[in-house]
């Protein structure tokens, strides 16, 4: 990057002014883009920041800076927290290789590693229940970095960004990095307005240029018109051509010496199509030296197909060499898995495509499996990898292209075309600064593309950011033990959530003043010198209203009577009006009829406004009035709102049943359970059912744990009519679909027998047994001594095996 000398002059006063940003460009091997030296500078000054710009282009310097100031300040500590905990891994080793693992810890939930070190690595959840908690862990902490801090619109999720934005202590400096959202100036003036002096620092711009194509048959056409005279975003005219000719235009040159191959259910064309099947695509993009590509494929099984597909055909993408390296690799990182495991997850099949330079990458996946394709990836020794989109989430996995099969995907329900910010998000993986000029996304032809609607999706690359927060009962118990109800109603008024709520009462306010001006003027035109014409307007409505009334339906004989009288009395009345002589009585009306329309707009816009204000203090007053019905919140002596013994143990459960599971021990329904009964209602309660799993008789295990779930849907019951009655939306049943396969796992099954049970993969079993831990470990800590000790002995029963293995320690 060539600077101007007037650059050079301001960077030469900016490097005396703040020796230790000097000093830390000097150790990155790349020269700091304006976006990085703007955002250092702010935390250098000791001000908070927002750093939006797209993925890839290197937001993760200035978190790095952050590291860097805190190592500079003696005792200073800084938390790294990301949303996945792939990520908090990825980070954790980094930051490990940079300095030293007795500075860093790891916090996930499932492994606590050094967790007093100076940098620690954690899940966004971990560092809230902390902040509720008061942990030790807090003093000295200077500064926060929210990695992926747009996850904040997560409606499952997000509300634990804003409790962390705003619960941390004042002095702590928030270093926050999004993806290009459209509103980050929004954002970021919350963000002044709850933590203080926080710069906004916005950049487009990409490091690494992205190159735009679509692969038609054999052929890359550039997505946009490179001709020196074309705008930047003017569609190619070929695409065009192509589009109205079917893709025809190019077949037959496409077509000779095409080798056939299995295309399978995935991509069936119509006859003479020339789509190119999987491992033609491979060999185009090594042909052209594309690699390495990832290739995104909205289908789990769509990305192991696609696998399979490459080994038939033969291709081999490595050398003797990396295989030989690849090979050494795997086995030391698996060689903690039992033989009879690695049958089961597929491991030598899944081997082979590695050593082959392809994989595939998606949540079924074992996580340790996951790590190790990213691992080998990122070593440029893994070529190909087909990818769900949850790759594009955070993980660190650059490469040369990025190859997108479809632009729509099942969103749970239905097929629904990707959004513009999921488009950025996905090719933003395309292009790795420091090795390539360029990176390249390539969107594959299918029958009906509209180059128009694609070139629109990749122009625009931000969307906007909007807040999921709502109050839980585990956060009302939690903020009413530390501030008290009437502070606790002003720090939930602080929310993301009802800042935006109350910029779209501004807006909202505007429109409904203009309204008020257009009526007055309407009330003008309509004044009559005879009298009040909009009384006499409303007769006409009136008669109207019963007229339609009349000829509606069939009203019985008494009914129709009724409706007469009253048409007789009120056209008697409209003819003794004295607006009725009027000569201009027409002209009045529909001025009448104008104002009457936008009167009931107005009242529409009224009644939005009072929804809005106060939503979220709104639904924290029922979230306690629930609580203060069950016996979780009273009133003191002094008639102030405070916690009872029970809402104290509230206080320590976390997740979307937190009231249920308080619930359920304060009555005493699993005591008696076994470990297997115990571990088994845990995933009960954490298990998310399919639409599928809903009103289906499982398997139940035998024990007491049939009688304690029966007892656990009593109790979910009730609550739910009681959040109903609150007008809470309330929450769906316990789905005891896992139940069996978790308690044999507990009593030591083996793992191809559980996963057959539950037609899981096996990614997704590790998941779920990952989140009973979690729940386990919560109940350990507030259940009483017995089942205490049985929910610790659950713990150690699951938590081995494939649920055990990792590769960050």
């Amino acid at each position: 990057m060539s600077l101007s000398p007037a650059e050079r002059y301001a960077l030469s006063r900016q490097q005396r002014r703040q020796p230790r940003l000097a000093e830390f460009a000097a150790s990155v091997r790349f020269d700091l883009d304006p976006f990085q030296r703007a955002a250092c500078a702010a935390l250098d000054e000791g001000r908070s920041v927002l750093v939006a710009a797209p993925t890839g282009a290197g937001k993760t310097v200035v978190a790095e800076f952050a590291v860097y100031l805190a190592m500079q300040e003696p005792g200073a500590k800084v938390f790294y927290t990301t949303p996945i905990k792939a990520l908090s891994n990825q980070k954790y080793q980094e930051f490990v290789d940079a300095w030293g693992a007795e500075n860093v810890g790891l916090l996930t939930g499932d492994t606590n590693v050094n967790s007093g070190a100076r940098i620690v690595v954690m899940t966004t959840e971990v560092l809230r229940n902390m902040l509720y908690a008061e942990s030790a862990l807090l003093d000295r902490l200077a500064y926060v970095v929210m990695d992926e801090v747009h996850y904040l619109a997560d409606r499952f999720r997000g509300a634990v960004w804003e409790e962390v934005i705003i619960h941390l202590p004042e002095a702590v400096r928030l270093v926050s990095l999004s993806a290009t959202v459209s509103n980050a100036e929004e954002f970021g003036d919350w963000l002044q307005a709850v933590r203080g002096d926080t710069d906004v620092i916005v950049s487009e711009d990409r490091p690494v240029p992205l190159e735009q194509h679509v692969l038609v048959k054999q052929k890359l056409v550039d997505l946009f018109d490179s001709s020196g005279q074309a705008a930047t975003h003017r569609v190619n005219p070929e695409l065009k051509q192509l589009a109205r000719m079917g893709g025809r235009s190019i077949s037959q040159r496409s077509q000779r010496g095409r080798r056939g191959g299995d295309r399978g259910r995935f991509h069936q064309g119509g006859p003479g199509s020339g789509r190119l099947d999987r491992p033609e695509v491979v060999a185009l993009l090594h042909g052209k030296n594309l690699l390495p590509a990832i290739v995104f494929i909205f289908s789990r099984a769509g990305c192991d197909q696609a696998v399979r597909q490459v080994l038939r055909s033969g291709i081999r993408l490595t050398e003797a060499h990396e295989r030989s390296e690849i090979r050494a690799i795997v086995e030391e990182r698996a060689r903690m898995l039992r033989d009879e495991d690695l049958a089961v997850l597929g491991y030598w099949e899944w081997l082979e495509g590695l050593e082959r330079g392809v994989a595939a990458h998606h949540a079924g996946m074992l996580p340790a499996f996951k790590e190790i394709v990213e691992d080998l990836f990122q070593q440029k020794l893994v070529k190909v990898v087909f990818a769900t989109e949850t790759l594009a989430l955070g993980v660190n996995m650059p490469a040369r292209s990025v190859v997108l099969e479809k632009l729509e995907k099942f969103n749970g329900e239905a097929r629904v075309p990707i959004t513009p910010g999921e488009y950025t998000q996905l090719t933003g993986r395309a292009g790795r600064r420091g090795i390539d000029i360029e990176g390249h996304s390539v969107i594959q032809w299918v029958d009906g593309l509209d180059p128009e609607s694609v070139a629109a999706l990749a122009s625009r690359r931000s969307y906007p950011m909007n807040s999921s927060f709502r109050p839980t009962y585990n956060m009302a118990v939690n903020l009413i033990d530390q501030f008290g109800r009437d502070r606790t109603r002003q720090i939930l008024e602080l929310s993301f959530a009802q800042f935006q709520a109350d910029r779209a009462v501004v807006d909202l306010a505007r429109t409904l003043r203009k309204q008020e001006e257009s009526m007055a003027g309407f009330e003008d035109a309509m004044r009559c010198h005879l009298g009040d014409f909009a009384e006499y307007a409303t007769l006409r409505r009136e008669i109207g209203r019963l007229e339609r009334q009349t000829s509606k339906g069939n009203p019985s004989h008494a009914q129709r009577e009724r409706l007469q009288r009253e048409l007789v009395d009120a056209r008697k009345a409209l003819r003794a009006h004295p607006c009725h002589g009027c000569a201009e009585r027409e002209q009045h009306a529909r001025w009448a009829e104008r104002w009457w329309r936008l009167k009931q707009e107005h009242d529409d816009l009224l009644r939005q406004i009072r929804t809005r204000t106060g939503q979220v203090a709104k639904r924290f007053d029922k979230v306690a009035e629930v609580l203060t019905k069950l016996g979780y919140l009273q009133r003191d002596v002094q008639g102030a709102v405070v916690s009872t013994p029970a809402g104290r143990i509230l206080k320590r459960i976390y997740g979307e049943r937190d009231l249920l599971v308080a619930e359920c021990l304060r009555h005493g329904l699993w005591d008696g359970l076994d470990v297997p009964g115990v571990a088994a209602m845990a995933a009960s309660l954490v298990y998310e059912p399919r639409r599928d799993d809903r009103n289906v008789d499982f398997r139940l295990p035998r024990g007491g744990f049939r009688e304690a779930f029966d007892c656990t849907l009593d109790v979910w019951s009730e609550l739910d009519d009681l959040e109903r009655d609150h007008r809470l939306p309330g929450s769906d049943q316990p789905s005891p679909a896992l139940a069996s396969a978790m308690h044999s796992w507990a009593r030591g099954g083996d793992l191809g027998g559980v996963l057959e049970d539950t037609e899981l993969a096996a990614g997704d079993f590790v998941r779920l047994t990952k989140q009973v831990v979690d729940l386990l470990d919560q109940i350990s800590i507030v259940a009483d001594a017995e089942l205490g000790a049985t929910a610790r002995a659950a713990i150690d029963a699951v938590r081995r095996g494939v649920v055990a293995y990792g590769t960050v320690v």
